[in-house]
This record gives structure tokens, sequence and C-alpha cells, in this order.
């Protein structure tokens, strides 16, 4: 008997990428694409993918996954939970923190996190360092070492008591950064504007979930943004600014892109598909919907979706940060905290593919390559992840395929990750990933989970491209223009 020359073939399904939408056969081999194209021979094992949408497994560039929060609060998920969750969703690749937090050994930190990862992990992944403890021998040793092994890009706040960066420490980090080839990815908002918000707030009586949106001024955003912006241009490293919210940040991106200024961005559903109100609710209850920054109004969504269209945001990303609505999560300070007590993120891994979905391909919103470039093909160029987020011959079989026309009631009773609920509960959805291959293993069918824990791998890489200096330094730090001193 000859031997298939496929190991999986998903027949007769619509094959989109970032730039094209056409008819064809993929062939699978040895958990890679072998080939793209019509009648192909019969595969081993065959998916009949006729009337669906064969798109490349989503990139999610930011989850936190079984992280413990600044505050001592341990997120809801294990790897196994929020990969599992990631893959029912139509993701096949994550980039999750390994976080350090004031006082830890960043070496440590990274060890002991890529150990759970290793253990648990379903799909493949990678990490981000977050830095908040910017010690000689974190910049120096452990950072330069870590981009070594692998991790090519860190994450500074710009915000939180315990995290936060001051504009010296984020000078040193951009450089200790730029020196080992990795991209500084940011969370920017004005820390004085949040602080004083929230103190100002609360000693008026004003605790409730729905004033957490008050309490993060929009000034605050695009004023981080800029002076983000100006510490980057200083000593010329590319920058990865996170979940852009509102319509000023938008505009503070667009401005600095069209200076010349190597400048990325990403936004989230949580600001694409929810508003302030969605935290106005009655007791407690809008606690479910608290992230940093907060959703915002219907004309942010609106500019966001404007960015995402002209490429001045560049990526969809979660933000899963997966707390349980009780006292292990949101409600660790107490059954009614103040906003400022409630731990800050919801859920994602599981749903933004199928929110984007709806809306972009579906709803007509910028379209189905759109769609494609924006949650895999883009977050894998842009962090370097080769072989993942399109589809083509030579790439990872990281495969969906996409019932275009079914239609599913998001319910809490759905939620796979372990915090009990979903944000979007009640919103029907109109296209479902029904099949899900990670390089060439089918790890999802038909709403039934089949990987086993620890099988997803490891991508090592480095900052790539997007990491690259421009070349162009500000006159004070060039040589050639500041009286001949050399300031790294």
């Amino acid at each position: 008997m000859t031997q298939s020359p496929y190991d999986l073939v998903i027949r007769g399904g619509t094959v989109a990428t970032a730039c094209d939408v056409f008819r064809a056969d993929v062939g699978v081999r040895d958990g890679r694409i072998a080939a793209i194209g019509g009648g192909l021979p019969a595969g081993t094992r065959e998916i009949d993918a006729s009337g669906r949408l064969v798109l490349p497994g989503g990139v999610d560039a930011h989850a936190h996954i079984e992280q413990l929060s600044a505050a001592g609060i341990m997120n809801a998920d294990t790897w196994e939970s929020a990969t599992g969750s990631a893959a029912l969703g139509g993701t096949t690749s994550v980039i999750a923190f390994a976080a350090q937090h004031v006082g830890a050994d960043m070496a440590t930190v990274v060890s002991d996190y890529a150990a759970l990862a290793e253990r648990g992990a379903l799909i493949d992944y990678a990490f981000h360092l977050i830095v908040s403890d910017p010690t000689e021998k974190c910049l120096g040793t452990d950072v330069p070492e870590a981009l070594r092994n692998g991790h090519g890009s860190v994450k500074a706040f710009m915000t939180y008591d315990r995290l936060r960066l001051g504009d010296e420490d984020m000078l040193d980090l951009m450089l200790a950064a730029k020196e080992g080839g990795g991209l500084v990815c940011v969370h920017a908002e004005n820390h004085g504007m949040i602080a004083w918000m929230g103190k100002r707030l609360v000693e008026r009586g004003h605790v409730a979930p729905r004033f957490h949106a008050i309490s993060h001024p929009r000034a605050s955003e695009a004023e981080a943004f800029d002076r983000l912006v100006a510490l980057a241009s200083l000593v010329d490293q590319p920058v990865m600014i996170f979940h852009v919210s509102t319509r000023e940040g938008v505009e503070a991106v667009r401005r600095a892109r069209g200076q010349g200024h190597k400048v990325f961005a990403e936004t989230c559903p949580q600001y694409l598909f929810l508003t302030a109100e969605d935290l106005d609710k009655p007791g407690i209850e809008g606690a479910k919907w608290m992230c940093s920054p907060p959703p915002r109004a219907r004309d942010d969504q609106e500019a966001l979706w404007q960015g995402l269209a002209l490429g001045d945001l560049q990526v969809v990303s979660s933000d899963h940060a997966p707390y349980a609505f009780d006292e292990t999560g949101k409600l660790s300070a107490g059954p009614q905290p103040t906003f400022k007590q409630v731990a800050n993120g919801l859920p994602g891994l599981q749903w933004r593919m199928p929110l984007l979905f709806d809306a972009m391909v579906s709803g007509g919103r910028l379209g189905l390559s759109k769609f494609v470039e924006l949650t895999a093909t883009a977050p894998a160029r842009i962090y370097n992840l080769p072989g993942k987020g399109s589809v083509a011959v030579g790439a990872d079989a990281d495969l969906c395929v996409w019932d275009p026309e079914r239609r599913v009631t998001l319910a809490d009773a759905m939620v796979h990750d372990r915090t009990g609920y979903t944000p979007y509960a009640g919103r029907t959805l109109r296209g479902w990933p029904v099949t899900v291959v990670r390089r060439g293993d089918v790890i999802v069918e038909e709403g039934a989970l089949a990987a086993r824990p620890g099988s997803g791998r490891f991508l090592p890489r480095d900052g790539g491209d997007a990491a690259r200096p421009t070349g162009r330094l500000a006159p004070e730090t060039d040589p050639a223009r500041n009286g001949g001193a050399r300031l790294w």
C-alpha cells in the first residue's frame, strides 16, 4: 500500500491570508504546511472544509497566565486552563508574562515561570519579561541573558505603585533592551493623574465600580504616550504601546508614527466592544467589567476601528487577565470593596477571535484578510515568531477551520478558563472555530479539546526587525552633534 504524502489534508475550504482569499486544499506533513493547491492526494487523515474557511491559528501576544499580581493575587488560570481556552477560541500561539516584582531576582522569575509553562501549556508560547525592579544585576546581567535565551521583549509600567518605572529607570531599561536587541512594550498611563483622581473619589464616597472608569482620565493616556515616545526617541528604542483605549491615544500614536518614530500599538476587544456603561451595574456586579485602562465610549470605539483600518494600530490582543468574581480574585478585599481594591482584568483568550470574526467578517467591518492580519499575521511578524500567523508552505501547520454561518450565543457556561464568567455573555456571534490544528495535530474538534498538557512548545525568538533601531539619534545623544559625548 502506498504511503500518503500527507499526514493531514484539509480539503475544499476557502483559505485566507493577510493578502489573499482563495479555494484550496492544505496538505500537512511533519507538523508543517507541505502543499497548498487543488486536488491534493489523499492524506492519512482528511478534514472536509467545504463551505468553511481555513485560516491561520490566532497569535495572542498579550495574556497574563498563572501570574501573581503586584498586589499578591494569583490570577485564576493555570497554563493548562488558559491555553485550553485559547485553543477553543481559535488561538494556537500566545505570549505571556514572566513577571518580576520588587525584590525578586529576574533570572529566577524566568526559570520558575518557564517550568510552569512547560508542564501545562497546550499551545505554543513565548514570554515577555515584566521589569519592575531595574537593579544593576537585572539590567546588566539578567535582561541581556534572557534576551539571548529567546525572550525577545520586555514590558514596563508607567503606573501602579508596585510596578511603575520613573522616566530615568525607563531610559535605563530601554537602553538595556536596545543593546540586547529586544522590543520594549509599555503600559502607558499618567500615574499622577490616576492616583490623584482615585484618592479624591474614594475620600468622597464614590467607590462603586463605575467610578473606576472616571478615575483613569482620558488625558492620562495620550500624555503618557507622548512622554513614552519622547523617552524612546532619546535613545532610539522601538516601542510597542499596549491596550490603546481612547481617541486621543490613537491620535498620539498616529502623530508619533507620522513623525517617523518606530512605534507599534495594539488595542483589545474590551475597548472595541465594551464601554464604561458596562461597569454601571447594581452593587458590586460591575467589578466583572473592570480592567485598566477602562472601557471608554462609543466614539472611542469608532476611533480605534479607524486606527486599525489605517494601520496606526497593528494588533488586537486579548490582555487576558482572569480573576474570578469571588474572594480569590475580584473580591479578595472583601464582599464590598471600593473600586480601588478590585483586581483589574478581564478574561479574553477564548473570546478574542470569535468577537473579532463576528465584527470584521460577518459584520463586514474591515474584512477577512484584515481579520487574519490583526489576529495572527501581524503579531507573529512584529514579535518575531517565524512559522506562525499565516497559511504558507513551510509554515507551522497551525490552522483553524471556521464555520462562517454558525451562530453562537455566549454564556458563562461556555467558559473554559477559571474565571467562571465572560464579560460578553448574551452576545450572539456569527462565525465559529470548529476545528483547530496545532502543528498538524487536531487539538479542538466541534468544541472538544484534545491536547495534552505540556504539548505546547516554547518559541524562542529575538526582537527581530520590530526591535531594530532606526539609526536616528536625538541631537543630545548623537556624538556627532553633542560634542563627542558617548552616552552608551
